[in-house]
Formats: structure tokens, C-alpha cells, sequence
């Protein structure tokens, strides 16, 4: 075969035949069929440590606290830039963050204040996004619940099985999951109000919900979901393709616990 010449390959480098820059914000997989709107992308941010993250006991949704601590804090602003620097810097296939939501728990309002405040736009608490509850394990490491109630432990991890008083892997799931299909009905309904764009929403929440929200999106096997760990303020993102009524066609993984700092 006869290698192209020079100038047949500085043609297609800068010649009219090379194609366009996609549109900011377009999607990766977008195939041009009619019947979808837009993409939505949601930026989901782990939130900063806390000292309970530090000790490594487990600080689920039964207390709203605890608070960030200092190096918390600064995880939380190093977030808030790297999201910022979407659509503007990093991630040139995904729109500015123009919406921040936040569970209600101290840690992620801290978080999701951050970035809020980064993007100029105010937070919206939503009670699906918050982390899994721990119920009577709420406190404890898992070394000591493994000592204390072992098979119980390994239960827990494999998705099904409810901590006492709490939820299970699978209960955080659905929730994330409605939380998921809701943001893309409200998306579709945006677009179709004169509006059809690409939009990125930000997600303050928790180690478990996140794991959880990408495994039931992915549809892994739940004995599989509690493999996956986000480090505090790292950064997931998952795209949705959605269809004119609201419905999610697909759901892209462009990134998993992407540190911040």
C-alpha cells in the first residue's frame, strides 16, 4: 500500500475536508436519531472527609453530622474548582454545571455549598441522594461489626441484606435510581420548553449512594456493587441519553472517583 503524501496529509490536518469540532456538550454516542433531546450529564461529588472518614467508622444517614473538618474543607473548594473547570477547561464534551444538588446531611451541604458558590448557583436538597443508613452499626468500623455479627457483614456487602434498623445496598439503589430518572424527566421537560440543550447538574452525596447510582445504572449484579470505592471529592460522571418524553434510552459511565486534590 502507498503511504499518502505530505501534502495529502497536511489536507486533512487543515483542508475544508476535516471534520468539525462536536459541539460542546454534545454526546460521545449521539447517532443522530430523531425522538431524544440533549444529553444530561450528572456530576456526582463525594464529599470532603469528615472525622469519622478519617477513623474509618461508618457515618451513614441516621445523624445528619458530621461536619467537614479542615482538610475536609479544602477538599471540598478543590472540588468545587475541578467542577467549575468543566465544559470550560476539562471535559470540553460536557457543558458548564449549571445546577447543584445536595443531600441533607451536614457534610454534603458543606460540599455542595462549595461548589455552589463556585458555579453560581444555589443548592437544592433532595433526601434520595443521601448516604445509605447504618442503623444500629451507625458509629462502628467494619472491623468491629465483622466482629461482632460476621455473617451479617458479608450479607450487607453483597447487596440484599438490611443493616439493623437501616437499609441495604439495594435499598439505596432505588432510591438514586428515582432520583436519576426524575433529573431526566425534568431535563426533557426543559428542552422541551424552547429550551433543547446540553445540561450538567451537580450532585453532592455519599461513598455508598454514588457506588450504588453507577452499579443500578450499569446494571451490575447488586453482589457486585459494594466493589467500587469514590475517594472523598472525587468526581463521577454519568451522562444520560434521553428520549423526548422524559424516558432514559442509555446511561454512560464517562468517569468513576476522579480525584480533586
Amino acid at each position: 500500500m502507498t503511504a499518502p503524501s505530505a501534502s495529502s496529509a497536511d489536507a486533512h490536518e487543515t483542508g475544508s475536508d476535516v471534520a468539525p469540532e462536536p459541539a460542546r456538550g454534545a454526546s460521545l454516542y449521539d447517532l443522530g436519531q430523531e425522538g431524544f433531546v440533549s444529553p444530561l450529564t450528572l456530576v456526582l461529588v463525594r464529599h470532603g472527609v469528615t472525622d469519622m472518614t478519617v477513623t474509618h467508622a461508618l457515618s451513614g444517614s441516621g445523624n445528619v453530622g458530621p461536619s467537614l473538618n479542615a482538610a475536609g474543607r479544602i477538599q471540598a473548594a478543590k472540588a468545587a474548582d475541578a467542577v467549575y473547570r468543566i465544559g470550560r477547561k476539562d471535559w470540553d464534551r460536557v457543558p458548564h454545571v449549571s445546577r447543584v444538588f445536595a443531600s441533607p446531611m451536614t457534610r454534603t451541604q458543606e460540599t455542595g455549598g462549595a461548589i455552589g458558590r463556585r458555579v453560581g448557583a444555589h443548592v437544592e436538597t433532595d433526601d434520595r441522594v443521601r448516604e445509605v443508613h447504618f442503623g444500629e452499626w451507625e458509629g462502628l468500623t467494619g472491623a468491629e461489626i465483622t466482629a461482632r455479627e460476621p455473617e451479617n457483614m458479608r450479607q450487607w456487602g453483597l447487596g440484599n441484606f438490611r443493616a439493623p434498623r437501616g437499609e441495604s445496598l439495594h435499598d439505596v439503589g432505588l432510591r438514586m435510581d428515582g432520583f436519576i430518572v426524575d433529573a431526566a424527566r425534568q431535563h426533557a421537560a426543559a428542552c422541551a420548553d424552547g429550551k433543547d440543550e446540553a445540561r450538567a447538574w451537580a450532585v453532592a452525596s455519599h461513598a455508598v449512594a454514588i457506588k450504588t447510582a453507577v452499579a443500578i445504572s450499569l446494571g451490575m449484579p447488586v453482589d457486585g456493587w459494594s466493589r467500587m470505592w469514590p475517594q472523598p471529592a472525587s468526581l463521577t460522571l454519568l451522562q444520560l441519553r434521553v428520549r423526548d418524553d422524559g424516558s432514559i434510552a442509555e446511561r454512560h459511565l464517562l468517569a468513576f472517583g476522579v480525584p480533586t486534590h
